[in-house]
């Protein structure tokens, strides 16, 4: 097997689904990388289960090529897999596992690129960023963002390699996650018109977050780059009440927003807080919704003039796009790092997915690409 493919076989073979701890992975890429003469630096979560890893070669300081990934993956449970999900299988131009295409062929070939420059005389830095719980709202790379702009510098360009088929990605929305918790007044059902049923108060909540919604998609801004061309709400799962003839006290509701980078998700989240209260004020006491932020991440948006885009997309030939799924990106530009997303794989097609895989031609595309941006950056030819 070539380099990638012998390194995305001990990838794969790391369970590092985000409920488990990615800690023999980033040794596994620590050590990895010492043996090349980088300097790394391990960036432990809060909890100590889990870990990111920053690690540079070449000139200290500015500028330089970063390439970013996440390590960990979704999981298979309830999924009917044809293959060994965390074994790395080959049919013919198909390779097989969990996270090969979301996103441990970028992680392979970056490691492959750090193996053939390490022998180099490097002109800039070249710079790698591995993260963890991207795939449960970017949980690891918010936590890790303090320690970032004193290791980071500031690099020439960042490539996060999520899975675009190998296109510039120049935008994708924000998003934000929270819990609703509502309390209501717990009774017999005989007598419910005396209670304040706590569902009830969530589904009017709900209602005005649908009201939201039509008047997001009738009067606010679009982005006809996307599929869904405005900002988006969603409620994912609603819970409460313990029997049919009980009025319940409790409610638990999960919802978020996917906001364009046209709209302010500080104005979007008072609104929600507003629509809180204005459910809550149409029942007697003890109704009370209190809500909690989860997880989040900025949008998004490079300009497609943007001299990083042009160069990026020469080194893949690749076109110009957005894409409907979050990532880190938004992350980086935010630190002043200007940023674009460019990757092997289809999400569409294999993110996510049972049997997902990934064409050995996506990863030589992809090869291809950092094998120029060395050429370009790195080198300086």
């Amino acid at each position: 097997m070539t380099p990638s493919l012998e390194i995305l076989d001990r990838l794969i073979a790391f369970e590092t689904v985000s409920d488990r701890s990615n800690l023999d992975l980033i040794s596994y890429v620590e050590d990895f990388l010492k043996s090349r003469g980088f300097r790394v630096h391990r960036i432990i979560d809060p909890k100590e289960d889990k870990a990111g890893l920053f690690a540079e070669i070449g000139p200290s300081g500015d500028g330089g090529l970063l390439l970013s990934a996440h390590s960990d993956v979704v999981p298979v449970a309830g999924q009917d897999w044809s293959v060994p999900p965390f074994k790395l299988t080959r049919q013919a131009d198909r390779l097989f596992g969990r996270g090969t295409t979301d996103m441990k062929g970028f992680l392979a070939e970056m490691l492959a690129l750090a193996d053939a420059v390490h022998t180099r005389d490097l002109n800039a830095p070249l710079k790698l960023l591995v993260s963890y719980d991207e795939e449960i709202g970017c949980v690891g790379i918010s936590r890790m963002k303090d320690r970032l702009p004193s290791l980071l510098g500031r690099p020439t360009l960042a490539i996060v390699g999520e899975p675009t088929e190998m296109q510039v990605a120049i935008g994708h929305k924000g998003k934000r996650a929270y819990r609703a918790d509502i309390r209501g007044e717990a009774g017999h059902s005989a007598l419910a018109p005396n209670f304040v049923n706590a569902l009830h108060v969530a589904a009017d909540f709900v209602g005005k977050l649908r009201k939201m919604q039509k008047a997001t998609r009738d009067n606010g801004v679009c982005n006809a780059a996307y599929d869904v061309p405005y900002t988006t709400f969603h409620v994912g799962q609603l819970s409460g009440g313990t029997a049919l003839n009980l009025v319940p006290d409790k409610a638990t509701l999960l919802y978020e927003f996917r906001h364009l980078a046209e709209d302010n998700p500080d104005e979007i989240e008072a609104r929600l807080q507003r629509a809180a209260e204005d459910a809550t004020a149409e029942f007697p006491d003890p109704a009370r919704i209190t809500l909690q932020a989860l997880a989040g991440y900025p949008g998004l948006s490079v300009a497609a003039s943007d001299p990083v885009v042009s160069l990026v997309r020469s080194w893949c030939d690749g076109d110009t796009t957005h894409v409907a799924f979050g990532t880190e990106a938004g992350v980086l530009t935010g630190l002043g790092v200007p940023t674009v997303v460019c990757g092997p794989g289809s999400m569409a097609g294999q993110g996510h997915k049972p049997d997902e895989f990934i064409s050995v031609q996506q990863l030589n595309a992809c090869s291809e690409m950092l094998q120029n941006g060395a050429k370009h950056v790195l080198y300086g030819s």
